[in-house]
């Protein structure tokens, strides 16, 4: 499954309880959430699941100083290409070092899990944000992906003192009236934010007291507030739907105001949180000028997909420079792909063909289905005798199946066109005045 990560309260603003696996764990998951944060298992009996055992999606941040790298030149949580600096942030209640997601799948649900590890407890309030890429394309700046609508942000406040939690939900509006923006004045922006917190849907907590490095995962000694963890129920956040984030990256406000400037972030992660497959198409065709019996990939060719929750006349795609066409974020299953054959050529392969899609796959994935083009040619053979009337011929050539050309009788000066020829050797008889 893929998604977002949402956190939520902690047990300080009345969290929800699940004492079995955790003090504020969600109810469902198998998850501890600890009112005093660690990564340790600490109920062994039900089985439970802690940093300590999972194998999540984890990054570090760059070394703080000067090749540390940061958000820039006032950038904010609007800002559609956020400019990327280094050297800029200090040690301080800003500067990140490490977060981690991880998803559980349950038969009831699925629960998605997140922690960050920061340099040092803040003297006052301070944020940071968790945002979820749906696509892989990265912008100019070189480092955080391209927004596309309904991409998640998560925004994690700490109020003043630092050890009480609220979480906000806000999800990237692509077009539309400005009244749909949490701040901007325009769209794009990212939209009104949920306050998670209050539905109960999400659950975390921060350490009150140290960590020792015997228990820290790898993370060495943990200071009292620099790390925090959180559960959010995905299920009931994206629903039951196919929805797909390739990567997701964490990154600090300067406050907890929605409009602050953003400060220290750590680059994006593969999240691998993926419930959804893809039709990947590869597409070849023949071509002599190009190389003699070599497959050549065919660009600009288009395919219709249909099946699945895809609308009726279904959805068209186009293949790239190698050859390659995608329809990412569908649900697993059967679907049919037809080829709009282009004009010139003959389609070699089965068409239409059946594609099964597997969940967790993407545009990079093998292909699903392989289509194969060849050139026709028009063949044109004539007799033109030097005398009117002076000599009587026949023509006849070896193309099985064509009635059109099956010509035994006799003609005068003949001539004959065989149309829309596939590669192959054609053997034409030419009798003169016999």
């Amino acid at each position: 499954m893929t998604g977002f990560l949402a956190l939520g309260a902690t047990a300080l603003i009345g969290g929800p309880a699940l004492a079995a696996h955790g003090d504020v764990s969600l109810p469902g998951s198998n998850f501890e959430i600890d009112t005093d944060a660690n990564l340790r298992v600490d109920h062994a009996s039900p089985p439970s699941l802690d940093w300590a055992n999972v194998a999540e999606a984890r990054k570090a941040d760059k070394d703080s100083g000067t090749g540390d790298d940061s958000f820039g030149q006032g950038s904010k949580e609007d800002t559609l290409v956020p400019s990327v600096v280094s050297g800029s942030i200090p040690p301080n209640k800003s500067d990140l070092k490490t977060f981690g997601t991880y998803l559980e799948e349950t038969p009831g649900g699925d629960f998605l899990h997140m922690f960050w590890h920061r340099v040092q407890d803040p003297t006052g309030t301070t944020n940071m944000d968790f945002e979820f890429n749906q696509s892989k394309t990265i912008s100019a700046n070189g480092v955080t992906p391209v927004r596309t609508a309904n991409d998640l942000l998560i925004q994690y406040d700490l109020a003043n003192g630092g050890t009480n939690p609220e979480l906000f939900l806000s999800k990237w509006v692509a077009s539309g009236p400005k009244s749909q923006c949490e701040a901007a004045n325009s769209t794009p922006c990212w939209g009104t934010r949920v306050n998670l917190s209050a539905t109960n849907d999400a659950t975390g907590s921060i350490n009150t007291s140290a960590i020792s490095s015997a228990e820290a995962d790898g993370l060495g000694d943990i200071s009292p507030r620099t790390f925090g963890e959180a559960t959010v129920d995905f299920s009931a956040i994206v629903g039951d739907g196919c929805v797909a984030f390739g990567s997701a990256y964490l990154k600090s406000r300067s406050s907890d105001s929605f409009t602050a400037a953003m400060k220290d972030f750590i680059a994006p992660l593969d999240t691998n949180i993926n419930n959804c497959g893809a039709v990947v198409i590869e597409k070849t065709m023949k071509h002599a000028g190009l190389g003699l019996g070599e497959d050549h990939p065919q660009e600009g060719v288009e395919f219709t997909i249909t099946g699945g929750d895809l609308p009726a006349a279904g959805e068209v795609v186009t293949t790239d420079e190698n050859g390659i066409a995608c329809l990412p974020a569908v649900e697993s299953g059967d679907y049919t792909v037809t080829e709009t054959v282009p004009e010139g050529y003959a389609v070699t392969s089965d068409n239409p063909q059946t594609a099964t899609v597997v969940e967790d796959t993407d545009c990079d994935s093998e292909p699903s289905v392989t289509f194969t083009n060849v050139p026709l040619t028009n063949l044109t053979v004539s007799v033109d005798s030097h005398v009117d009337g002076g000599t009587f011929s026949s023509i006849e050539c070896d193309v099985a199946g064509s009635d059109a050309v099956s010509l035994a009788d006799m003609m005068d000066d003949p001539s004959i066109t065989i149309e829309d020829l596939e590669p192959r050797t054609v053997v034409c008889t030419i009798v003169i005045d016999p």
